[in-house]
């Protein structure tokens, strides 16, 4: 099969619903082999069936194209390193890593508990540094053996970690953990060769059906479904692709047919008077600061 991936072994995490079925789905469309990870888990990560990346396979191998299935524990450390042992195995090397695992487990702070807050970070964050931790030591290794490496990471945050979310303090708290995991990776990798992103997505899952319901209807005259997961596959596609080369420490929100480049923390305005101040010089520097920034996104919810 051609495309913009042809011939690049994909994992994706998380792989078989909603998003990550999709992008599986997008890169095998476009030429890649895909290792369809997930552990089959209900939405709030309990239970576990492999029938999920079974299904996605098939539907990959009666398009044509090629795929296996894989149920690893990625936010287990050797679980997800044996989850890309086995890409290498069966295809003969990865070129592209996609985290997209999750679970959800809403709760307002003073409700959340220890254990509800330990599993969101757990696969959320944990799921995610697990898998790069050994996809990176693989290319390293590649890369220290003589081989080209040409490698992409793609990682999912949300609105979530960049705005926050009332209700959601665990997962806004690993999504925006996994903005300064995908701008450290960026930093380190580049000189093996490999590029690390991240996207913001909007879309119609089994998560965001609970969270955001009235939003994520589908359109009953037919018109342009903004939510279908399938809208955010072709840039995670395209940032798995070779033509990615010259970007990474980027993070996309993406929803639709909307691709919006996400600025991040960056300074603002400032004074510097050169000695320490006292407390009580600040009750008039900080309010004048403030004055001459721009006003901050409102947090989802709020």
């Amino acid at each position: 099969m051609g495309g913009v991936c042809a011939g690049r072994v994909v994992v994706v995490t998380g792989a078989g619903r909603g998003l990550g079925r999709a992008h599986a789905l997008a890169f095998a469309a476009e030429g890649a082999r895909v290792v369809v990870n997930d552990v089959g888990a209900a939405l709030d990560g309990s239970g576990g069936s492999g029938g999920p990346a079974a299904d996605v396979v098939e539907e990959i191998r009666a398009g044509g194209g090629e795929a296996v299935a894989d149920g690893e524990d990625v936010a287990d450390w050797r679980g997800a390193g044996r989850l890309v042992a086995h890409a290498v195995e069966e295809f003969g090397r990865l070129d592209v890593l996609v985290n997209n695992a999750g679970i959800l487990r809403d709760r307002m702070l003073v409700s959340l508990d220890e254990a509800e807050w330990d599993a969101v970070l757990r696969v959320h964050l944990k799921g995610h540094a697990a898998p790069l931790h050994h996809a990176a030591a693989y290319w390293r290794a590649q890369g220290k053996a003589g081989h080209r490496v040409d490698a992409r990471v793609i990682n999912t945050s949300s609105g979530a970690g960049l705005l926050g979310s009332v209700g959601q303090g665990s997962y806004s708290t690993a999504k925006a953990g996994i903005l300064g995991l995908t701008l450290v990776a960026a930093a380190e990798l580049a000189r093996y060769g490999v590029t690390v992103n991240a996207i913001a997505p909007a879309a119609r899952t089994r998560m965001t059906e609970r969270a955001f319901a009235e939003a994520m209807v589908v359109p009953r005259d037919g018109g342009f479904d903004t939510m279908a997961p399938e809208n955010v596959s072709p840039l995670v596609v395209w940032l798995g692709s070779a033509e990615s080369a010259e970007v990474s420490g980027r993070v996309f929100e993406v929803d639709g047919g909307r691709i919006v480049v996400a600025d991040g923390w960056r300074p603002g305005p400032s004074v510097d008077q050169g000695r320490r101040w006292s407390p009580g010089e600040l009750g008039a520097v900080v309010p004048e600061l403030l004055a001459k920034a721009a006003p901050p996104e409102p947090v989802y919810g709020s």
